[in-house]
């Protein structure tokens, strides 16, 4: 504010309205730092894999992300055309439920998606060690790569439900004037999520990786224990959806669009 200037009552309402939206955006960061791991660990994890179609072909491990996409193209007219018209037969809501609903159940799919992710590297490793692959990190884990398809559409399901959410509901509710930062804040949240998952990495990579150790992300996964940051990752998602509907159950709309 200028001095001598006093705010008018439209930049003082328009403040509020972006105030309002802090904590829906800080407890949604947990789900940016899964979704940062579909391109990343997944990725490592697909590596180490029996990737082969046929004799002589196989599929590259950063390919398998093309499931995600697969997921969106199925689960967005199954949402649209079944579960939104069953949902408003019951709620009455336009969109069957709001937006902030929609969004809290993405980032419990999310957090399903660790557990399953979880899971199957404890299968992997267990096969590793029963074929006697410890040590021999170049060597492919006689185990099929498309053990990691559930858990990629799981995160298309939930990129489905959250990121559509978010995107909606930030535009939405922010002052016309202000809607590009709307914008703004929600593609901050994905860009803010891949940072932390970074951080989050590079300290538990020092911390595990003391006293020459196998840190969770030794180079020889075999050796490594990408399961464990999965479940780390399954009980930050629990806890971040736990604050997220705390914070959300107190949210008042400015508009009726998504209420």
């Amino acid at each position: 504010m200028e001095q001598g200037k006093v705010c008018s009552m439209r930049e003082v309402e328009e403040a509020k309205a972006v105030s309002r939206l802090a904590p829906i955006w800080a407890t949604c960061l947990i789900y940016a730092v899964v979704f940062a791991q579909t391109s990343t660990l997944f990725t490592k994890q697909g590596a180490t894999m029996d990737r082969s179609i046929t004799r002589g072909i196989e599929i590259p491990a950063a390919t398998l992300q093309c499931f995600i996409s697969f997921s969106i193209l199925l689960f967005i007219p199954i949402y649209d055309r079944i579960v939104v018209p069953l949902a408003r037969a019951f709620t009455g809501k336009p969109g069957g439920i709001t937006t902030l609903q929609r969004i809290g159940t993405g980032i419990a799919v999310s957090a399903i998606a660790m557990v399953i992710a979880a899971l199957v590297e404890m299968k992997r490793l267990q096969t590793a060690r029963e074929h006697g692959l410890v040590d021999k990190p170049n060597v492919t884990v006689p185990m099929r790569v498309w053990w990691l398809v559930p858990q990629y559409s799981l995160c298309g399901l939930s990129d489905v439900l959250a990121i559509v959410g978010l995107q909606e509901f930030y535009y939405d509710q922010m002052p016309n004037e202000l809607r590009s930062i709307g914008i703004a804040l929600y593609l901050s949240i994905l860009g803010v999520g891949s940072f932390l998952s970074s951080f989050l990495i590079s300290v538990i990579e020092t911390v595990t990786g003391k006293d020459g150790r196998d840190s969770w992300f030794a180079d020889n996964l075999n050796r490594a224990h990408l399961d464990y940051f999965y479940w780390l990752l399954a009980a930050l998602s629990a806890l971040g959806l736990a604050l997220y509907v705390y914070s959300a159950r107190s949210y008042i709309y400015a508009r009726r669009s998504t209420s």
